[in-house]
């Protein structure tokens, strides 16, 4: 059991880790008024590590549903310089010692910008 945990884990740090700085990412223009048009159009992108990305108006969709658990990634500088309300600090190399502080219930959301 025991075992089984802890891969669950190591698998789940490497997804937060390789999630939340992936370069690949683009900014999207939330003031778009063709954003959702384009969004539903056009099928979901899929990237290198397996990893779903989100946009902002699916986050705040999930927020307000409170489907959603915030992770900021980030040191506590840049978190202390502004975050997203509500989100959790948990320092990408410290995502093992919190692993208890997730919740199985919601959808895990990481950023670092």
């Amino acid at each position: 059991m025991r075992r089984k945990f802890m891969y669950s884990a190591m698998i789940f740090a490497a997804t937060v880790i390789l999630a939340s700085c992936n370069a690949a990412d683009t900014a999207l223009n939330s003031n778009s008024k063709n954003f959702s048009a384009t969004a539903a159009a056009t099928p979901e992108k899929v990237y290198p590590d397996g990893v779903r990305r989100i946009t902002t108006s699916e986050l705040e969709t999930l927020l307000r549903e409170g489907k959603a658990f915030v992770v900021d990634v980030r040191n506590q500088d840049s978190y202390d310089m502004g975050h997203i309300p509500g989100s959790q600090l948990i320092p990408s190399g410290e995502v093992l010692d919190h692993i208890d502080e997730l919740p199985r219930d919601k959808t895990i959301v990481t950023y670092c910008s």
